[in-house]
């Protein structure tokens, strides 16, 4: 969609009858594209990877959705949707949490008491907080975490 030349807004089309959202757009102005700079490194974002295993509840939707929602303001994110996707057969859920910082996405396994979460955010936003209300509500025996800085920019 084409930004106005009077705005640096844009709108995101409206998706199953929900009104339209506005975001900032891309700005020219390297201080202002929520790149981070730490350490000596400017990169885009901070992405998790976690594994929840010996976890439960996985198959409440009601549960799921609170949770993503929990994450997204411990970490100072900001949610504009959540879509979530109830499985008939085994009751995991696969679903997305999309923040204007990026997004926090889940499926799960109840049969097996496993679920895959992907926390990835730019900006201010502190993903890592989500560990905990992740670890919080669904109280995993195990938890494997891989950390990756997304889009290092080169010297």
């Amino acid at each position: 969609m084409p930004i106005h030349p009077a705005t640096t807004q844009e709108a995101v089309p409206t998706l199953n009858g929900q009104p339209s959202r506005w975001h900032d757009s891309p700005s020219p102005n390297l201080s202002k594209d929520h790149f981070i700079q730490r350490d000596g490194k400017v990169f885009a974002g901070q992405h998790y990877i976690l594994d929840l295993w010996e976890a439960a509840p996985l198959d409440n939707l009601t549960i799921m959705e609170n949770t993503l929602r929990d994450c997204v303001d411990i970490c100072g994110a900001t949610l504009l949707h959540i879509h979530l996707h109830h499985f008939t057969v085994n009751g995991g859920i696969s679903g997305v949490a999309v923040l204007a910082e990026s997004h926090i996405s889940v499926h799960t396994w109840p049969e097996r008491q496993f679920a895959a979460f992907d926390i990835f955010m730019c900006g201010d936003a502190t993903p890592e907080q989500a560990i905990t209300i992740l670890k919080r509500n669904f109280s995993p025996q195990r938890v494997d975490i891989h950390q990756a800085l997304r889009g290092i920019v080169q010297p």
